[in-house]
Order: C-alpha cells, then sequence, then structure tokens
C-alpha cells in the first residue's frame, strides 16, 4: 500500500472500492460455504423451528409443508446462527419474549418486508424459515456494499487524501469482523445509516443525515451515540456565535441541535416504550418484572444485565482472559489512534478543537461555523487551497521515504488534511468512547464487531501504511484482517464461539 506508480489513478478508486466490497462478500460467503461443508456444526440445533406463539402471525408455520427444494432450504436454515436465530424469529413472529427485545427491530422489519415482497413467490421452493434467511443475507451484504462506497466518501471528505482514503477504503472493505457484515446481524444495516448519515452530515445534508442516524438507533443501540456528533457540531458553532456576538444565531444553534438530538434518541426510546407498553402495562403490580418498576424503565439495560450480565467490570474475571486476548488487536488499535493524535496534536486534542486555529477549523466549517452564508464563502475560498495542498501532498511521499520523514500529514502546513487535521477530532472522542465502553462495560471479545465500523480505526491503520517503516505495518494489519476472516468463517459459520 505504500504510494507507486502503478496505484491506480484518484478517479478510479471509487469504482475499485465498490468492485472490493462485492468481492469481499463474495469471498465471505464462500469461506461459509466451504467451512459448512468441511466441518460439522457443534450446535445441530440451528435448523429447528419451534410455531410462533401468536396464531396471528403471517407467516405461519406448516410442519406438513412439501418443499419444491428441501436441501437448499436445510442448508439455508442451519446457517442461521448466533443472534441471526433471533432476528430471524423476530421477524417472523414478532417480540415473543422478554430477551428478543434485546435485538431492535431495523432488521427484522427489513427482513420481513422483503421476504413478503420479492422472495414471497420461494416460499414454496424453500419453505418461510429459509426465506427470511436469504433475506436476511441479501439485505446485509447488499447494505456492506453500500457502506462501503459512503466510507470512501466520508473518507475523501474528512482526509481530503484520495490515496488515504482509498487505502483506508480497501482496509474497511476486508476488516477483521467481515464474517458479521455478512450474515444474519445488524452490523451491515447500522454500518450503512451510520456511516451514510455522517457523510450528509460534513456535506452540510441535515435533512438526510438526522433520519439515517436515528435509523441507525433502530439497528443497534450504540446508534443513539451518534448524537454526540451533532453534540460537537453544536458546542463549536455555539461558541462561534456568542465570539460573534449574534445572540439569535446561538439560540438557533442551541435549538436546532437540541431537536436533532431528539430525533436521533427518539427512534430507539420509541422502541423501549413498545417493549414497556407490551411487557408491564396492563399487568398487576405483583406480576410485574423488575425493571416494570423502575423510575426509568428501560428493558434494554435490564436485558443486558441480567441475561448477558453486561456492566461496569463484571467481565474482568480470570476465566475471560482468551476474550481479552482476542480483542487485544482491535483495542491496541483503537488506543494506539488516540494516542498517536493526542501526542501529534495536544493543544487540539485536549481542548476538544477550540484551540485549533482558524485555518483548521476553516477546512471543516460544517462542525465550526454556524452561519450558512459564511461557511459557503469559506468553503469555496478554501477549494482552490486544499486542492493545491492536496497536489503537493501527493507529489511528497516518494521523497520523504527517501529521507526517512515523518509522514506529510505531521508538517504543520500539511495541516488541513490526513489523519491529524482537526476534521477527524470528532471521530477521535466517539471512538474513544466506544473502546472505553467495550472494554469496562461489555462483553470485551464484542469489540471486535463493536469497534469495526469506526472510521478512524482505518483512517489511522492507511496513516501507518504510509509512515517511514510502512511495509511492515502492511503485513502486520493485513495478517490480522485475514486471520480474523478466516477464523471467523470457520468458528462463527458453525456455531462456534467467536466474538
Amino acid at each position: 500500500m505504500i504510494p507507486s506508480k502503478s496505484s491506480p489513478k484518484p478517479q478510479n478508486h471509487q469504482s475499485l472500492v465498490f468492485k472490493s466490497a462485492i468481492v469481499s462478500r463474495l469471498l465471505l460467503l464462500a469461506l461459509i460455504l466451504l467451512w459448512r461443508s468441511l466441518l460439522s456444526p457443534y450446535d445441530t440445533s440451528a435448523p429447528l423451528d419451534a410455531s410462533c406463539l401468536s396464531t396471528n402471525t403471517s407467516l405461519p408455520h406448516s410442519p406438513e409443508e412439501k418443499l419444491l427444494w428441501p436441501s437448499m432450504a436445510s442448508a439455508i436454515e442451519s446457517s442461521i446462527v448466533w443472534d441471526g436465530v433471533y432476528f430471524v424469529r423476530s421477524a417472523r413472529c414478532g417480540y415473543e419474549y422478554e430477551q428478543s427485545y434485546a435485538f431492535l427491530p431495523l432488521l427484522p422489519l427489513c427482513i420481513s418486508s422483503l421476504s413478503r415482497t420479492v422472495f414471497a413467490p420461494l416460499v414454496p421452493i424453500i419453505g418461510k424459515r429459509a426465506v427470511l434467511g436469504l433475506s436476511g443475507y441479501v439485505i446485509n451484504n447488499i447494505a456492506f456494499v453500500f457502506a462501503a462506497a459512503y466510507f470512501y466518501w466520508l473518507s475523501v471528505t474528512i482526509l481530503k487524501d484520495r490515496e488515504a482514503a482509498f487505502r483506508a477504503s480497501i482496509l474497511f472493505c476486508f476488516n477483521p469482523a467481515s464474517i458479521f457484515y455478512s450474515s444474519i446481524y445488524s452490523e451491515s444495516l447500522y454500518a450503512l445509516l451510520s456511516i451514510g448519515g455522517l457523510y450528509h452530515l460534513v456535506s452540510g445534508r441535515n435533512t438526510i443525515a438526522v433520519p439515517c442516524l436515528a435509523l441507525s438507533g433502530l439497528a443497534r443501540s450504540n446508534g443513539i451515540l451518534n448524537a454526540g456528533y451533532i453534540c460537537f457540531q453544536t458546542m463549536h458553532q455555539t461558541y462561534n456565535a456568542i465570539l460573534r456576538k449574534k445572540i439569535f444565531l446561538t439560540m438557533q444553534v442551541l435549538v436546532s441541535g437540541a431537536l436533532r438530538c431528539l430525533c436521533i434518541f427518539a427512534p430507539f426510546l420509541a422502541f423501549q416504550a413498545y417493549g414497556y407498553y407490551n411487557m408491564c402495562h396492563g399487568h398487576f403490580p405483583n406480576k410485574m418484572r423488575p425493571w416494570c418498576k423502575e423510575r426509568v424503565p428501560l428493558l434494554y439495560n435490564y436485558i443486558q444485565s441480567h441475561y448477558w450480565g453486561v456492566g461496569f467490570l463484571r467481565y474482568f474475571q480470570f476465566k475471560q482472559l482468551p476474550n481479552f486476548l482476542l480483542a487485544s488487536p482491535i483495542l491496541s488499535l483503537a488506543l494506539s489512534s488516540l494516542v498517536c493524535y493526542a501526542k501529534s496534536k495536544p493543544e487540539k486534542f485536549f481542548s476538544l478543537g477550540f484551540r485549533a486555529s482558524t485555518k483548521e477549523k476553516n477546512s471543516t466549517a460544517v462542525f465550526f461555523i454556524p452561519d450558512t452564508g459564511l461557511r459557503s464563502n469559506v468553503t469555496k475560498t478554501k477549494g482552490k487551497s486544499s486542492s493545491k495542498i492536496q497536489e503537493n501532498h501527493n507529489l511528497r511521499p516518494k521523497k520523504q521515504m527517501m529521507k526517512g520523514e515523518v509522514p506529510s500529514e505531521q508538517s504543520e502546513s500539511y495541516a488541513e488534511i490526513g489523519y491529524l487535521s482537526v476534521c477527524v477530532l470528532p471521530f477521535i472522542l466517539h471512538l474513544g468512547f466506544l473502546a472505553a465502553t467495550a472494554f469496562f462495560v461489555m462483553h470485551v471479545q464484542v469489540a471486535t464487531r463493536f469497534l469495526s465500523s469506526s472510521p478512524v480505526l482505518y483512517w489511522f491503520a492507511s496513516y501507518l501504511m504510509k509512515s517511514p517503516v510502512g511495509r511492515r505495518w502492511v503485513y502486520m494489519i493485513w495478517a490480522y484482517s485475514a486471520a480474523y476472516i478466516l477464523l471467523g468463517s470457520l468458528l462463527f459459520s458453525n456455531f462456534y464461539p467467536f466474538t
């Protein structure tokens, strides 16, 4: 990944990322089929299909149905493992049990919709549950391809370096948690909505960004943390408006930020209210579940704590050491990215960006400047200068490698582009919070997929590849990704535990 004469032209990057995303999904699906054919699954209960508790489902179970392609039906149903069992069950039967509410409804809704429309003619051929499983695979693999495209566009917008954006995007296509993006899990939908939402946010399109970020909270619970980007933007824009002594603009920024944050929280909170209505409403107090009587009855928190033992330091046990080792590569990469940024730009990091220069803030005007008119002028003004910086930036790497210098992103004259620019700061802060949560609160092995949609990890890896010892980092990063792709597809697809 060190720049060379054979590097693809910038105009080809987008199509190459799109093709790489497709190839990576085909590779994962091929590995799943290979390992399933070579090995017997640890848990053989995957094909079992109990009847729905409710008789009002539109897809009733019929044990006597005759299928035209039973072998394909069996293959698809046996591949529905781990969390996929809950997602497919919820798509077919709704939320029947308390613990099923831990699996948020966006993916089940998409699976149910696709199975009743596009794939409905396949029901007599492979059966209802297999159609639901097939719908899940199709949705997630297509969603990942578009998530990769959005990742490249976001990376170009933030880094302002097409080569670095391209390297990072290819790494994302073959990330260590790839097996979950090609299985019936919510990672692909979350990545599409969160990365796509962030791209539209930094592009100034709030009307698209806010709904995307809100829906990401219906895919995964950590989607509500995307409101942190709105808070970062509101904080800096309010400060800018106060310095300019514009009271009305200050109030406008604060109200707008609060409303957008509420919109992002709303879908997740609505689902919690739905769970409360189903599980608590109309029950006698002595028959209510404990969480129903809490002052703030959050079903999701109760499920995570009661059924899976999630809580602060609750996973810090000697027997969990292998799981900490399994998560150590992704956590080490996350920690290294934070430390590198903090050591290189301490004044920006520890001041949360308030001490960044005016020139640096103008490079990400959407985060720092509240006045759209002034922001557009800044954008036009910086267009020529940023393109000149990018041109110079692309001319320097070979000379730097010969001299053993630090990558040009570290040069003050290139502060507007690359991993160390102030544009990356909100993403750094977001990753720091996620990494701390994964290490101290969650089942730590989940960190690999929990952090896998964070752009910073791939931007930092791309930055390392450009360093004087870049070749060593290239081998280490790709070896890590390849090992986890192979190990994950082997273990996960055969119902063995993996993150």
